[in-house]
């Protein structure tokens, strides 16, 4: 028996031992942020990031001003949910689907225990705001244009390419930076910025290796370091820049969160994590439908919005200044995209916002019949049927 008790203590020493030698290893490489990783992610119960994971992150909020509800439409929800999308919204976890027609509520919908006020992730729409953060930044000269060189607020930035890098190139997702969009892989750049507290200090880790502005590659890190000259042109965080441009003036019912590397640091995670509701988010749609007006005050250069809807690169005619692009039945439509399908879809010519906000996306083809994507935008219109005419 005194040989078995000897042998357990020599098992609970050795592994106390392993683990300290693996959190010193981890800590030596500079990767310890896998251990959040872990808890945040794994322990929780799920194998990427999720609506509600915003809860385990240092937060900035995102204050709200005088509210403005959305109108209700004189038919608001007295057209039942089609039996195709109730079953894309089943399958793939939606938990709100907003469709807003001629600035009125006309239908929407919650599950899984959201409601009308429950935050969720924005995942990469953030990275539409984070544009239009950009283009306020312009029209108050903080940024002195487009071309300005983001060695002017980052010259610590590294790489053959790094002088000739803009603002442009980064905004439209063709800064040349070295960078792995993983979102699985736990020693991606991806995964580190998104666990790590200290976002600046990988700055060294993503030299500018090729030529900016030849063309369009996505890349999260493209609208990180976007976030982080922002932040130094301006002197403030993207939290409050949002709130005092945006949030406040578009009468946003709610507070939001951005998520931040940690409170010491506070840098906001710009290419994702804003957690509001799906009718909040909407009203950025409303803002670039608008061609940046709202109740008759210009709150966004028109012209940039014009830029930001159309491509900047023949070859990838998907993707503008941080939105994304796309036709349905030759009418053109311009959209909010996050990461497991959030999304915020535009049709100016029929003046129709859908919003999605849901756990899950099947990575079907935006133009394919059989994908939900498609789907959350054909069904609005089998749901309008005569009203678009």
């Amino acid at each position: 028996m005194n040989h078995f008790f000897k042998f357990l203590k020599w098992l609970a020493i050795s592994l106390v031992s392993l683990i300290l030698v693996l959190l010193i290893a981890m800590y030596a490489f500079g990767v310890d942020y896998i251990l959040k990783g872990v808890y945040v992610i794994y322990m929780q119960g799920h194998k990427t990031a999720y609506l509600d994971d915003y809860h385990y992150f240092d937060n900035h909020q995102i204050e709200a001003g005088s509210p403005q509800p959305w109108a209700k439409s004189a038919d608001y929800n007295t057209v039942p949910i089609t039996d195709s999308l109730k079953r894309i919204h089943d399958r793939l976890g939606s938990v709100a689907y907003v469709i807003i027609h001629q600035d009125s509520v006309w239908f929407e919908a919650y599950y899984g225990g959201y409601s009308d006020s429950s935050k969720s992730n924005s995942f990469s729409m953030a990275k539409s705001i984070t544009a239009a953060i950009l283009g306020k930044a312009v029209e108050q000269g903080q940024v002195k244009g487009l071309q300005q060189k983001v060695k002017d607020f980052v010259p610590e930035l590294q790489g053959a390419y790094a002088d000739q890098l803009s603002m442009e190139d980064l905004v439209s997702m063709s800064s040349g930076i070295t960078w792995d969009e993983s979102y699985y892989n736990p020693f991606s750049i991806t995964t580190r910025l998104y666990f790590d507290k200290d976002i600046q200090g990988a700055i060294p880790a993503l030299p500018v290796d090729k030529q900016p502005g030849a063309r369009f590659i996505y890349q999260s890190g493209d609208t990180q370091m976007l976030g982080i000259a922002l932040q130094r042109a301006t002197n403030r965080s993207l939290s409050d820049l949002m709130s005092t441009y945006f949030w406040k003036p578009m009468g946003a019912e709610h507070s939001a969160l951005w998520q931040v590397d940690s409170e010491k640091n506070g840098i906001e995670k710009a290419y994702c994590c804003i957690a509001s509701n799906a009718k909040d988010f909407a009203r950025f749609g409303k803002l670039y439908l608008q061609h940046g007006k709202w109740n008759g005050q210009q709150l966004l250069d028109s012209a940039y919005i014009a830029h930001s809807i159309r491509p900047r690169f023949a070859d990838s005619p998907q993707y503008g200044y941080g939105w994304w692009m796309g036709t349905y039945k030759e009418k053109p439509y311009f959209y909010m995209d996050g990461h497991l399908g959030q999304y915020v879809i535009v049709v100016p010519e029929d003046e129709l916002i859908i919003v999605r906000l849901g756990h899950s996306i099947d990575g079907g083809s935006r133009s394919d019949p059989n994908s939900a994507f498609y789907n959350f935008i054909d069904q609005a219109y089998v749901m309008l049927g005569d009203r678009l005419k």
